[in-house]
């Protein structure tokens, strides 16, 4: 558990551009009585619209998140924005979903214990049972629902009703090797996280690694990602690489590209967890 000595809430934005967007918002928290712990704002001059994230401490208000809404949402309207508020005395509830591969999973658990991503680890869903007593020793449910790669439409029926009754927040993919159903990445849009080892859109697919050294590249790269029906190539969240030389074999290759995975995959979802990644089409606005 995290022990907080204080909360707040987060205000996240997304509407035309305009001026007297900022006074506007700041003068009705100003007017709360709230203070702006951390503030960040955007434009895009492309497509004229306008990103906000403040953090807002929750004791500076006399006021609970639902009630704080309801009197925001008249400026809202007036500005045509989509927002949110969200609560951080609430923790968010995720989903890991994994296949045989440990890395990100480890790495996943271990910044969880150490309290570096704020949210209630749910459950673990896994298509093989490797990786059950890895889990159940931090004291995680585990559910093996193996996929009949002739008949995927029971698995992925259990794996929704497994993730409906935990309520989950967020689903993150940290390499589970299938192809969820399109109708399920539309239920949770904007709420499945996968981690690509490779660095998109270079080398989709199957076996990135041993595609990269084919074509002799000199950077090797992983990639974190909102997944959509359409294969990876939902909205990114975040890139890394790490350069390799004509010395490197294809096990190097692999070996370095683990070690991305995992930090780019908790940068990702840490970032999302915070409220700090708005989607804007098919790109991300971070405010990390």
């Amino acid at each position: 558990m995290v022990l907080r000595m204080s909360h707040y809430y987060r205000l996240v934005v997304s509407c035309p551009d305009r001026v007297g967007i900022v006074s506007r918002v700041s003068g009705f928290i100003a007017e709360q009585g709230g203070s702006i712990t951390e503030a960040n704002q955007h434009s895009d001059l492309m497509t004229g619209q306008f990103f906000m994230r403040y953090e807002i401490l929750a004791d500076s208000i006399a006021m609970d998140a639902e009630t704080l809404k309801e009197s925001f949402s008249p400026i809202a309207a007036e500005f045509d924005m989509e927002w949110g508020l969200s609560d951080t005395s609430h923790r968010p509830r995720v989903v890991l979903m994994v296949s045989q591969d440990s890395h990100c999973l480890v790495d996943l658990l271990y910044r969880w214990t150490a309290a570096e991503l704020d949210c209630e680890l749910a459950c673990v869903i896994s298509n093989h049972d490797d990786l059950r007593s890895l889990v159940e020793w931090h004291g995680i449910d585990y559910h093996h629902v193996p996929v009949d790669r002739h008949d995927k439409t029971t698995a992925f029926a259990e794996v929704e009703r497994l993730i409906e009754e935990v309520e989950a927040d967020t689903i993150v993919l940290a390499r589970y090797m299938q192809i969820l159903p399109a109708a399920l990445c539309e239920r949770y849009q904007g709420r499945i996280i996968n981690i690509h080892h490779s660095f998109l859109p270079s080398f989709a697919g199957a076996r990135p690694y041993h595609q990269a050294y084919e074509r002799g590249v000199k950077l090797i790269g992983a990639t974190c990602h909102y997944v959509t029906a359409e294969l990876d190539a939902g909205p990114i969240i975040e890139q890394d690489v790490h350069r390799v030389t004509h010395c490197h074999t294809t096990s190097d290759l692999v070996r370095f590209g683990r070690d991305i995975e995992k930090l780019v995959l908790a940068r990702g979802l840490r970032w999302h967890l915070q409220d700090r990644v708005l989607i804007h089409g098919n790109k991300t606005i971070v405010f990390a």
